[in-house]
């Protein structure tokens, strides 16, 4: 990693110094995520994935529906488990992911070939087998969004998503924001999305795929964003442009 810390690591700095300057003490609880968004005047996504790091360094106890709270200070942490540097916020990953990988859907679909197709149904019916067996791993959703990458014929593009979900394998972040979710039935929304993706790739639809990708992570970044909020549910905060120009209806 560069010099430059990422988003969340500055907001996450400016955090630890609020905890270090007395404003809050332990067991005091930290405003909503909304007003902390305000005052750095950036998205609620780039301060949950502050509070995700706080909570990795055992700074702060995120309680849904409750709020977070203040359990240590920074000068009270004798040695804050080690962090990745390099760690990727999970928003921020799901954003370059909803970039990369719709682009490469709209490129698969004028590539696949007849094999392609054949594997990416039998990635659906694996998905559909491991959420009906209640398995919690990702494998069959990876293999779904490598198999579309793979099918562009193209090994860079490949080699990219492949390394995303590496990323995300990897992440402390992203492990954490999962302990806050328990219940895993919000995946069979996102088959239902992969069903829509394949079957614009099917129709050998370049801007149906694009969309129905893009679409596909949007909704799993809102989704996450819901079950992960220690706020009110009902807040509707703003997370990255939801559509992109090319994507809108004209």
């Amino acid at each position: 990693m560069s010099g430059a810390k990422r988003s969340y690591q500055e907001i996450g700095k400016a955090l630890k110094a609020m905890l270090s300057s007395g404003n809050f003490p332990v067991g005091s609880r930290l405003p909503p995520e909304r007003d902390i968004a305000a005052q750095f005047s950036v998205s609620r996504a780039v301060i949950r994935e502050a509070l995700i790091m706080l909570e990795l360094e055992n700074l702060i106890d995120v309680r849904k529906g409750s709020g977070v709270y203040v359990i240590n200070l920074p000068d009270s942490v004798k040695q804050a488990p080690q962090q990745n540097s390099d760690d990727i916020g999970p928003f921020e990953m799901l954003q370059a992911r909803q970039l990369l990988e719709s682009n490469i859907a709209a490129f698969a679909a004028t590539q696949l070939v007849k094999s392609d197709i054949a594997e990416l149904r039998q990635a659906l019916e694996q998905e559909r087998s491991a959420l009906e067996s209640g398995q919690t791993n990702y494998d069959s959703d990876e293999l779904f969004h490598t198999l579309i990458a793979k099918a562009t014929q193209n090994s860079l593009l490949e080699d990219m998503v492949q390394d995303l979900w590496r990323r995300r394998r990897d992440s402390a972040m992203w492990q954490k924001l999962h302990t806050h979710i328990s219940n895993q039935d919000y995946r069979r929304a996102w088959l239902n999305d992969h069903n829509k993706i394949l079957q614009a790739l099917q129709r050998r639809d370049p801007q149906g795929a694009r969309q129905a990708m893009w679409q596909h992570l949007e909704n799993v970044k809102q989704k996450l964003m819901e079950l992960s909020d220690s706020d009110d549910p009902s807040f509707d905060g703003y997370l990255f442009e939801s559509v992109p120009v090319e994507n809108q209806d004209s």
